[in-house]
């Protein structure tokens, strides 16, 4: 039985996947002329520099998230509250990454930023706590 945190872990993989499927469409028109309007334009050509600039993001402060998990798999505490800081990472980045492709609240996308920081930041620190206290 796989352990409880591959389960966002790969959810997480999963979104960056999405995104760079997301990615080859909306640059279709423009490298393969695949959905070109008929003035040759792009109709994603909107979309194209926010899903870049998000598929980005899933290689900056993921990267902690999956150390912890990692680190929690082999050898820390499995709990409720590891289980739920993991699953809130995960919503908070797709919660992101809608933000910021689809809008430009860069405000919310900054709460939401916070909430997956503070996720993460959860995880690290029940890290400290059973590695300080065993």
């Amino acid at each position: 039985m796989p352990h409880s945190l591959v389960l966002p872990m790969t959810a997480h993989v999963l979104l960056s996947a999405l995104l760079y499927v997301l990615l080859t469409v909306a640059r279709a028109p423009k490298v393969w002329g695949i959905g070109r309007r008929a003035d040759g334009s792009n109709p994603w050509a909107a979309f194209e520099p926010r899903i870049s600039a998000n598929l980005s993001n899933q290689f900056e402060w993921p990267l902690f998230f999956h150390v912890a998990c990692l680190l929690l798999i082999f050898g820390g505490p499995s709990n409720l509250l590891v289980l739920a800081l993991a699953w809130i990472f995960v919503a908070g980045r797709i919660l992101h990454s809608l933000i910021q492709i689809l809008t430009n609240n860069i405000r919310m996308r900054g709460v939401v930023f916070t909430l997956n920081f503070l996720a993460v930041i959860g995880l690290w620190l029940v890290l400290l706590y059973a590695n300080t206290n065993s």
